[in-house]
């Protein structure tokens, strides 16, 4: 009965797993939407996704060498095919720069490091050893893919502003991290509960941050007294869309998916004039002192 019980709460959270997972691959539709809206990839970078991808791929290689691992296979399924779809919107729009190094990046990543796990797990392992060795591979993929929204967490703390990590992602992936760290602890596989607790913890860090700086308006930096700079910042500066799951699905929206910023610049004339005032008064002063 306590078997029977680990296979139910595992599939349940692994179901409920899905259907968050399944909801934070589909959160880059407005970025790509604005790509083939404007016919440009303006500053976003392709990267995330080709991470997001191979991480998908890999996991999939893992749940098929397992058992009862389907509900890891269909969302990290369907993550392979929502990953290539956005990498080939990407490669239409970019530029020919942009372009040629996607495509490097995927055969060296995606076909290259991909097949080099594929052979090295086939040849040089056998049996339970491979579904391990495999195992930790995945694991160090999901935690460096984990680990990347760090700079978006820094950036937060250094701007006081919450502007670059939208709350809604952050809260659910943190969900999803739980459902799938759950998933793996009911089925027994560190390797599937262990990232996640990465993941539960970065996404815990975000949300406190978040409410720590949401009050904070949008702040101008002072270059000079005289000068101010505006940052006006756009709807999403920074998307956190690295989706990689064990299922898992991280905060790559470490993409660091950069929209074009609008620098204002207020120059304050005031200032300029009492500097001009003083130095006349200067003047004067070291005139009527030479007489």
């Amino acid at each position: 009965m306590a078997t029977m019980d680990h296979h139910t709460l595992a599939f349940t959270f692994g179901l409920l797993g899905n259907i968050i997972s399944f909801m934070v691959f589909l959160a880059p539709l407005p970025t790509f939407y604005r790509i083939y809206k404007k016919k440009s990839t303006e500053g976003f970078q392709s990267v995330p996704y080709l991470v997001a991808l191979l991480s998908s791929v890999v996991w999939c290689y893992y749940a098929s060498l397992k058992t009862n691992a389907v509900l890891l296979i269909t969302i990290n399924s369907f993550g392979c095919v929502i990953e290539i779809i956005y990498t080939l919107i990407f490669i239409i729009y970019a530029t020919k720069e942009a372009r040629n190094l996607t495509v490097k990046l995927f055969l060296a990543m995606n076909v290259g490091l991909f097949c080099s796990i594929l052979v090295m797990t086939n040849f040089f392992f056998k049996g339970s050893l491979r579904v391990q060795v495999l195992g930790w591979i995945c694991v160090f993929i999901s935690v460096t893919v984990f680990a990347a929204p760090l700079s978006i967490v820094a950036q937060v703390i250094r701007t006081k502003s919450v502007d670059f990590m939208p709350f809604n992602l952050s809260f659910f992936l943190t969900l999803s991290a739980i459902m799938w760290f759950a998933y793996g602890l009911f089925l027994k596989d560190i390797c599937i509960a262990l990232p996640n607790v990465v993941g539960f913890a970065l996404g815990l860090t975000q949300m406190l941050l978040y409410a720590i700086y949401r009050r904070n308006g949008k702040k101008g930096i002072v270059v000079d007294d005289a000068i101010k700079v505006d940052v006006k910042l756009p709807e999403h500066v920074k998307e956190v869309v690295l989706l990689s799951t064990l299922g898992s699905t991280t905060s790559c929206e470490v993409q660091e998916v950069l929209y074009p910023v609008d620098v204002i610049i207020n120059v304050n004339h005031d200032h300029f004039n009492q500097k001009e005032e003083k130095q006349d008064d200067k003047s004067k002063t070291e005139e009527h002192n030479n007489m």
